[in-house]
């Protein structure tokens, strides 16, 4: 069952906006941007982060300059696709730091990863230690980026 959405109203969307585009600023600067008073703006950011709206808030690294230059778009195909499969599938690669995002999807593959690595031979090292040696993996496709047009982290609020 889907969890239901937070009700926001104008200043919480302010706030998140605001803190999607730059959430390392202080929240005296936050709250001028927003225009509310800082001790408001402290009490809503903390209100969003105890409703889990704001799950955390990060760094965003340019993967190019810390050789991590190769990012490749990875579907999985399980040979058996029972809960406790599909999960024991999840906890190995949330458990790789190279895999950035992985989601289960229908239809088609089992799952879809986004996966960052330094170069060719890193990821395959990385296919041979989670897809080959993986016996429950049936097929694996990838595809790998020669340009990045765009890439956002924002949601539209």
């Amino acid at each position: 069952m889907a969890e239901e959405p937070i009700i926001l109203d104008e200043l919480d969307r302010r706030i998140l906006n605001a803190l999607q585009a730059d959430a390392s600023q202080t929240n005296s600067d936050l709250a001028a941007s927003v225009h509310a008073s800082p001790p408001t703006c402290l009490r809503r950011v903390k209100r969003l982060i105890d409703a889990g709206v704001i799950q955390k808030q990060v760094a965003l690294v340019a993967p190019e300059k810390v050789g991590s230059a190769l990012t490749a778009i990875v579907e999985i195909t399980l040979d058996h696709q029972g809960a406790e499969r599909m999960e024991d599938f999840e906890t190995l690669v949330a458990n790789e730091a190279a895999v950035l995002q992985c989601y289960r999807v229908s239809p088609g593959p089992d799952f879809v990863l986004v996966v960052q690595v330094a170069d060719m031979p890193a990821y395959h090292a990385l296919a041979h230690r989670l897809f080959a040696s993986h016996a429950n993996v049936r097929n694996v496709r990838s595809f790998f980026s020669i340009h990045r047009s765009k890439f956002e982290t924002r949601i539209a609020v």
